[in-house]
């Protein structure tokens, strides 16, 4: 049943990098010329994650990836369609006649490199020809480049592999991000006059190099911190190999456990060491501390 009718932005939109960008401001852009709502349609699990044998490491947690999309655009009208067998052994015309018959699709929006439908038989050229076909508009954004690279998510998963976190934010256009409910760690941070937030990364969602990361804190009472992240295995002191993110927030006391933070990376200032022991790695906190204070007072975002 249609409850609404729609400018659809189609896509995983993995990460929303800046192609992705283009394909949400074109949306809003038609919506409000057509007076419709602007949308998008994406999926809850990778479709290669069904297809294939090899597994697609997500850059962002399905919420992560709808939070990106209503922050950064204003879209509130975010659908999620379940991919299953039966949703992959769809024929590509049938989804379009779909998209229409259950969402109200008016306008379809999508990239260049946009495969849908079963055996991936769906692309942008048959696309744009069926939307004429039944009546409704069709806008494919080309390939966007930056740095002479293609934009896609495979190239921002490497840089965020390999810690290259500016870089990274650059294609994506906005900070690498990761949201979680703080849950209880080894509490040593508070020992050590640092205490710390612990939070983790979803199953399935990539894991940035080991090191220590400039962040903004963004807490659920509408407040914003500079923060330390750590990510990894904190060999000083912990020998379990279990990955953690570990946040120190700058100037702040409170009790965070059982709330939502969303951290923001902003650059990694050093890969994770192992110290000779406890007052070494207390000086080296302070130190990075510090490191991430002088990174956003020269970038200009202390107060942002």
């Amino acid at each position: 049943m249609k409850y609404k009718e729609r400018v659809i932005a189609l896509g995983f939109f993995d990460g929303m990098h800046i192609a992705h960008s283009a394909l949400m401001w074109r949306t809003i852009d038609i919506a409000e010329n057509l007076n419709l709502v602007p949308s998008v349609i994406t999926f809850d699990t990778h479709p290669r994650n069904l297809l294939n044998t090899e597994e697609v490491i997500l850059i962002n947690s399905p919420e992560d990836r709808a939070g990106l999309i209503h922050r950064v655009f204003g879209i509130d009208d975010i659908i999620f369609l379940h991919f299953d067998k039966a949703t992959a052994a769809m024929p590509w015309d049938e989804f379009v006649q779909h998209l229409i018959d259950e969402f109200g699709a008016r306008h379809l929006v999508a990239g260049f490199d946009f495969r849908f439908g079963s055996g991936g038989e769906g692309n942008s050229e048959n696309l744009k020809q069926k939307c004429a076909e039944l009546g409704i508009g069709c806008d494919i954004i080309p390939e966007i480049k930056l740095e002479d690279v293609t934009m896609s998510s495979t190239h921002v998963r490497t840089l965020l592999s390999s810690g290259d976190m500016e870089r990274a934010n650059s294609f994506l256009g906005h900070p690498h991000v990761l949201t979680d409910v703080v849950r209880y760690g080894y509490r040593l941070g508070r020992k050590l006059g640092t205490p710390t937030i612990n939070m983790c990364v979803q199953p399935g969602v990539l894991i940035p190099a080991f090191g220590v990361y400039a962040t903004k804190v963004y807490l659920d009472d509408g407040s914003s911190h500079i923060g330390v992240t750590n990510i990894g295995v904190r060999p000083t002191v912990n020998e379990s190999g279990l990955v953690t993110a570990e946040t120190h927030i700058l100037n702040y006391q409170g009790n965070l456990y059982g709330h939502q933070v969303r951290i923001e990376f902003y650059a990694r200032i050093r890969p994770e060491t192992k110290f000779s022991g406890i007052e070494e790695l207390k000086l080296q906190i302070q130190k990075d501390c510090d490191d991430a204070l002088q990174y956003f007072m020269k970038k200009g975002l202390v107060n942002k």
